[in-house]
């Protein structure tokens, strides 16, 4: 049985904004994080778990929060771990391709780490 968890806030599909998302994605680390969500699932939300160890945590957490906020990721709550998803599904059905265009734009590897 697949692990449960409160979802924190974020918006509704139909409510997320193509300006929010691109502004969200020019920050070369939260780049990286949707690239690396799209490739690998769900992840925890530590520096170590998504190779950013040489972040601050809170500037790794600032980067989540707008990850969130602009509807690219979902993050749960299992007990005290957060655990982070694209929202592949939603963000294809709102805006069909982009997703794929994002991750083609990148050469289709990861970037650099930021």
């Amino acid at each position: 049985m697949a692990e449960e968890g409160e979802l924190l806030p974020q918006p509704a599909a139909e409510e997320i904004e193509l300006v929010r998302v691109l502004h969200a994605l020019a920050d070369p680390a939260r780049l990286w994080l949707f690239r690396l969500y799209a490739q690998d699932g769900e992840l925890g939300c530590s520096p170590e778990a998504v190779r950013l160890g040489h972040l601050h945590k809170s500037t790794v957490s600032h980067h989540f929060k707008v990850l969130r906020e602009a509807g690219l990721t979902s993050t749960r709550a299992v007990g005290r771990e957060r655990r982070v998803r694209l929202r592949r599904e939603e963000l294809d059905r709102r805006f069909p391709g982009l997703v794929d265009a994002l991750l083609t734009a990148t050469d289709g590897g990861r970037p650099p780490l930021p």
